[in-house]
């Protein structure tokens, strides 16, 4: 036994160094090549596609051509949205096991995994080579088109294409706090977008809706995310300067276009949040499975680009103190005001209420926003009439 563990770890080590220069798509017979060596069979690299609805097979030569898993009925799928491993045993091929690929927090796919019997070092050794094979993804994914043109099942517009460049992974977090969003129409995005980060240990969280629905709406939100990172990765980073900033660039760039946004900082030794809401949605506190209402409710500011980037005009910050476990959502109108042909809204009440069950029901985070924005799509017959974005950050101090 401790000679198999060591030779697994000799070979985890090697995979180490030849992973970084193999290229993308021979990725799949890279670690394949080595699966003998571990005590593996065979193994399969899946990635979620965009909208996190398929998970998609890395393609190894015409023997194994790409493939695609549901991820609401399928066992991988399952791994996928629990995040936990699964494994399924059969008498006459063995154990096909289904180990998350996780980039921190951020969910990217599966790894099946098959072996004639599985003991508690090969199961280590298949979630220490899941962690391999997610690092491999996400390094090379910054200098190739490999996983992006896999991940996709549709052409992307332009608009889209833009905003998409610029987004942040969808799920972040530490032992303090976890945020997570998601958007759609992912295909089609015309003026939302996110942006999350960790600064100095604190959190700052941004969502923007751009006036309108065409290219110049994409790149209004990609111009004030740009403005909010250029201020935010200064020195000083302050909320009014970021939101001076991005309101002055918006005007001397696009003076026919406004943006919707709300800027927020955690502070996550003390749990105070500071924010400011230009023109956009009131964001929704979440405590104890409950919505505090009016919790985050101020007096409306403008929206970025009307002209307010002068030296008389102050933007207001507000306060709040959080809770331990308390979560905060921010979302575009387009969630809420999603309607069917009949014209019935999907409304904040069913937008919260959805959310708050599927959290009780002990769902993660980004599954619980996966399966909101599946909801409001169904709701919509699957063709939303405008962008829809829902970000949330839940802090827990005491989770570590």
């Amino acid at each position: 036994m401790q000679a198999r563990v060591q030779e697994g770890e000799g070979t985890l080590a090697v995979l180490t160094e030849e992973m970084h220069k193999v290229a993308p798509d021979r990725l799949p017979a890279l670690f394949n090549r080595h699966a003998g060596e571990l005590g593996l069979e065979e193994v399969t690299i899946y990635l979620a596609d965009i909208r996190q609805d398929s998970l998609v097979s890395m393609p190894e030569g015409a023997q194994r051509p790409s493939h695609r898993l549901s991820v609401e009925d399928s066992d991988a799928g399952r791994a996928y949205r629990t995040g936990e491993a699964q494994t399924l045993e059969s008498r006459t091929s063995g154990l096909q096991v289904w180990v998350p690929l996780i980039d921190g927090v951020e969910r990217i796919g599966v790894l099946g995994v098959h072996a004639q019997s599985l003991d508690k070092p090969t199961l280590r050794v298949c979630r220490v080579l899941a962690s391999l094979v997610a690092l491999a993804v996400v390094a090379k994914s910054h200098h190739s088109d490999t996983f992006s043109r896999l991940q996709r099942s549709s052409k992307m517009r332009l608009s889209a294409e833009m905003v998409w460049a610029y987004l942040p992974p969808r799920t972040m977090g530490t032992d303090q706090v976890t945020s997570s969003a998601v958007l759609e129409p992912a295909y089609d995005l015309g003026g939302d977008a996110f942006d999350h980060s960790l600064i100095d240990g604190d959190l700052h969280t941004t969502i923007l809706d751009g006036m309108g629905h065409d290219l110049l709406s994409g790149l209004t939100s990609t111009v004030a995310m740009a403005g909010c990172r250029q201020v935010r990765r200064s020195d000083s980073g302050n909320l009014k300067e970021i939101v001076a900033n991005v309101d002055g660039e918006l005007e001397r760039w696009f003076p026919d276009r406004q943006v919707t946004a709300v800027f927020a900082h955690l502070h996550l030794d003390s749990g105070v949040l500071t924010w400011i809401n230009c023109g956009h949605p009131t964001p929704l506190l979440l405590r104890d499975q409950t919505v505090v209402p009016g919790a985050l409710e101020r007096a409306p500011q403008l929206p970025l680009g009307m002209g307010s980037a002068d030296e008389e005009h102050v933007w207001r910050q507000d306060h709040i103190q959080l809770e331990p476990g308390d979560r905060v959502l921010l979302h575009s109108d387009g969630v809420t005001d999603a309607h069917n042909q009949a014209g019935e809204r999907f409304g904040e009440d069913r937008f919260t209420d959805f959310l708050i069950r599927t959290i009780a029901a002990g769902e993660p985070a980004p599954e619980a926003l996966r399966r909101l924005i599946n909801a409001i799509l169904t709701h919509q017959e699957g063709h939303l009439s405008d962008d829809a974005t829902i970000l949330m950050f839940e802090w827990h101090p005491t989770r570590g």
